[in-house]
């Protein structure tokens, strides 16, 4: 599963509010509570295995009026080891028509007990571990009258979704999808809700003719009914997880791919279908490249990908079907602003019919052996296709994203045995850090060793269920190396090491001393290998050193004095690191160490520099011509063009990059800073910007020219209202909000209304954000009243806890505002911000 919410909500949050220039204090929350709460002593164990999943045949057809679900089940088990007379299987909020056991094809009605989540069955007899039998049942599934939660990475949990129904919205396309994980399977058929279960599964949806149908494995059949509808029956002949199926249904156009002749298939929905290979068409060679490093083929009979609207969560592994949120349908224009995201998702996904779908965690404790490693697998996809400066600027959005949460939320153990629900481990320690975890164990043992001890870990462990010691055993059996020191301090602990850096440079003896401090808060010290590489005299000489104390130190001789002596050369340790050493060192670090990090590194001591130091301001201009994209669009935003010598040394640059720099990340950036200038020079550039196709570059140049030529920028955001989505939705927002045109309004509140999915939750911090800006009553309430609805429509504690924390910021700024104004003005202010407040308040009263 992909984290999207997770991250959109939190980066969301802090740049939202912070270009609210708003206090980040509503971030920072209490964790005495989450402390005391008594389900964090309670000990997470693996499900225990009474029966066993062998097969799982389902026949369903849908009531879209009522939103129920019709099915029949025939569920083959068998006892796990020990003899039993009973089975307890999981199915939430049901009508149980029937119960039978099925011997010599019929149906033997069992006694049983149902208590809305769970059918007690008594068995015919006891049953031997040898000794198979299958069970009917006859059901109703019932979702919408079913109360869950879910949580910050999975919006809700009722399994089965019916997506305009009744055909009303028209906006709104007619769905059917499911969403098993965590344990929502059982809410739409009966099963074992557990991933350390696996079987085999035929599934048969009737459905009206119109509709197209997906499911798991191969489609075996279709049959085409007296009633004017369909039958598609589909087959999975592997066994997998129940978290794992899935079946989706709607009006989709299937857009057809291959890979060694399997079946590889997009369905999205019409109006995307030219756009479906942009979008999806490197999966084939994803497909390629994940089977070659890990030795191991993809083993299942397809692979398919389908958007959902309204989607609960990012994406979702199913096996040879993977459902994604609405988000992942976009145009050429819209790609063109996509920086790799989209491909990061469905490289996620993809590398999850390993590491998930193949080898599946025993528990959600142990969550680790799915997400980590498909969050990595995201590293190593973008590595391969686009190198590894994209890799490693995704890595350190990875990083920043976990310090973010360990700063607001406190840190955890990565795998962890107490937690106060199974939906907390979608969390940035189970995703980013474990990421970051797998890239130093990689760097730690060597590519040939690590691949080859993913190799062993799905060869040893296909079809089952596994935990990180599985891991721990297949790197000692290929390394021949005791792991244990590095899975109980990354794997088995939390936290991570401060390294304080300094050297001691002894001229007559030529040596230079290297210093490391473990200067962190706790006792716990780590052990880092990592490599030190010395540059003088026009070489580089590498050492590999091992840091096992609280202090260390390591002397190296040398006959010119080093240009750089560079700590964690690879700038693979998860650390926070203060490295004490001159800026000529980091602008020859800047030009000659290999890695995106050292430049990344080198760029923020020039930006802290630039005021005083002309070297300084040297390295970020030459920053501004790097080789990768992504570091000239950071150098870009480091530039303090309110510095004379700053501005007038970039600026040549600066114009260049915002008129044809291949990047449009770049060239939107550059036309950003120079927005900033408010110079009328500029006003001509800007204007050609909003002809441009990428969004991100037409939403700066009108944003420029909002600066210069309110009216002219007006005029232009009209033209461009027809075609607009992303941040060009913003910058006419904006230019709406300065204008004050209560006709425009109307516009931010239908695009608003057009989002749907979790594409929804970044449009509701920017649609507070224009709200926050305008003094108009009614289209403050209407806005308000429209995000408190979606609010709503997550049911999510830590949307509305944020969303209402923000609106609490929002009521205040507007109370502070109409202090310093008069009359009506005034009296519209104070009334917008008691609504705000109100809201705020009514939507806090939801949370649980």
């Amino acid at each position: 599963m992909n984290q999207y919410l997770k991250q959109s909500l939190m980066g969301m949050l802090i740049g939202g509010i912070a270009g609210l220039g708003m206090s980040t204090s509503l971030m920072a929350q209490s964790d005495k509570a989450a402390q005391e709460d008594p389900a964090l002593k309670i000990y997470r164990a693996s499900a225990t295995k009474v029966n066993d999943l062998v097969h799982t045949k389902l026949d369903v057809r849908f009531d879209y009026a009522k939103r129920y679900l019709y099915g029949k089940a025939w569920i083959t088990l068998k006892p796990h080891f020990y003899a039993t007379d009973s089975l307890t299987l999981d199915a939430k909020g049901m009508d149980i028509k029937e119960v039978a056991v099925v011997k010599a094809g019929k149906n033997s009605p069992l006694k049983y007990s149902y208590d809305s989540l769970q059918l007690h069955i008594a068995l015919d007899k006891s049953y031997k571990a040898t000794e198979s039998y299958i069970i009917y049942i006859s059901y109703t599934a019932k979702p919408d009258e079913l109360k869950v939660k879910g949580s910050a990475a999975i919006s809700d949990a009722k399994g089965l979704y019916f997506i305009n129904p009744d055909g009303k919205d028209p906006k709104k396309p007619t769905q059917i999808w499911t969403q098993g994980e965590t344990e929502s399977s059982s809410a739409w058929f009966p099963t074992i809700d557990k991933t350390n279960q696996k079987c085999t599964q035929e599934l048969s949806m009737t459905v009206e003719k119109k509709y197209v149908t997906l499911s798991n494995g191969k489609l075996v059949s279709q049959k085409n009914n007296a009633d004017g509808t369909r039958t598609d029956t589909w087959k999975m002949d592997l066994p997998h997880s129940p978290y794992l199926f899935m079946m989706a249904v709607g009006d989709y156009a299937i857009v057809k791919d291959t890979w060694r002749g399997k079946e590889v298939n997009y369905y999205v929905e019409k109006p995307y279908e030219k756009y479906a290979k942009n979008i999806f068409g490197n999966t084939p060679e994803m497909l390629t490249f994940y089977s070659k490093i890990l030795g191991y083929d993809y083993p299942w009979v397809k692979y398919s990908q389908i958007t959902g609207r309204d989607y609960v969560s990012g994406a979702m592994e199913n096996t040879t079907a993977t459902l994604h949120g609405e988000f992942m349908q976009k145009t050429d224009r819209e790609l063109l602003d996509n920086n790799n995201y989209n491909e990061s998702v469905i490289a996620h996904e993809l590398f999850h019919h390993w590491f998930g779908d193949l080898a599946t965690a025993e528990s959600w404790s142990n969550l680790t052996v799915n997400e980590s490693f498909a969050d990595y697998s995201e590293y190593l996809w973008l590595e391969h296709k686009y190198g590894k400066d994209a890799a490693d600027e995704h890595s350190l959005e990875a990083t920043q994203s976990y310090m973010s949460m360990v700063q607001y939320s406190g840190d955890k153990d990565l795998v962890r045995f107490h937690y106060r629900d199974r939906e907390d481990m979608f969390d940035q320690i189970t995703y980013q850090k474990g990421g970051r975890i797998l890239h130093m164990l990689r760097n730690a043992i060597g590519d040939s060793a690590f691949f080859k001890s993913l190799n062993v870990y799905l060869k040893t462990n296909a079809f089952k269920a596994t935990e990180a010691h599985q891991l721990r055993l297949a790197v000692e059996e290929v390394t021949g190396r005791d792991m244990n020191w590095f899975f109980n301090e990354w794997y088995f602990g939390k936290g991570f090491p401060q390294l304080d850096i300094s050297y001691k440079y002894n001229e007559a003896a030529k040596t230079v001393t290297v210093i490391l401090q473990q200067i962190q808060k706790e006792d716990k010290v780590w052990h880092i290998p990592m490599a030190i590489d010395i540059y003088a005299g026009g070489k580089t000489e590498r050492h590999n050193i091992f840091m096992e104390n609280r202090v260390d130190s390591f002397t190296y001789s040398y006959n010119t004095k080093p240009d750089l002596v560079n700590v964690d050369a690879d700038k693979v340790v998860l650390a926070k690191i203060d490295d004490h050493r001159a800026f000529s060192t980091y602008a020859f670090q800047y030009a000659h160490a290999p890695n995106y990090m050292d430049r990344h590194i080198a760029i923020d001591e020039a930006a802290d520099a630039q005021a005083t130091n002309p070297e300084a301001v040297k390295l970020l201009v030459l920053a501004l011509k790097d080789k990768y994209h992504g570091l000239r669009t950071y150098a870009i935003g480091k530039l303090n063009m309110g510095n004379e010598a700053v501005k007038s040394a970039a600026l040549p640059v600066l114009l260049e990059l915002a008129k044809q720099d291949p990047s449009s990340l770049t060239r939107a950036a550059a036309l950003q800073q120079l927005g900033e200038l408010k110079d009328p020079a500029y006003a001509s550039l800007f204007e050609a910007a909003t002809k441009e196709k990428s969004y991100g570059v037409a939403a700066a140049g009108l944003e420029g020219l909002a600066t210069l030529d309110l009216d002219k920028a007006y005029n232009i955001a009209k033209t461009l209202e027809s075609d607009t989505r992303g941040k060009l939705v913003n910058a006419i927002a904006g230019v709406y909000a300065r204008k004050g045109n209560p006709a425009d309004v109307d516009f931010v509140a239908t695009k608003f209304d057009e989002t749907s999915g979790q594409d929804k939750l970044n449009a509701a911090f920017d649609y507070l954000g224009f709200l926050s800006k305008v003094n108009n009553t009614a289209a403050v309430i209407k806005g308000v009243d429209q995000v408190k609805a979606m609010t709503v429509q997550f049911n999510n504690s830590q949307v509305s806890t944020y969303i209402s924390n923000w609106m609490q910021e929002i009521s205040k700024a507007k109370s502070q505002e109409a202090t310093a104004v008069s009359g009506d003005n005034r009296e519209a202010l104070y009334k917008q911000a008691d609504y705000f407040k109100k809201t705020s308040e009514e939507i806090k009263k939801t949370i649980r």
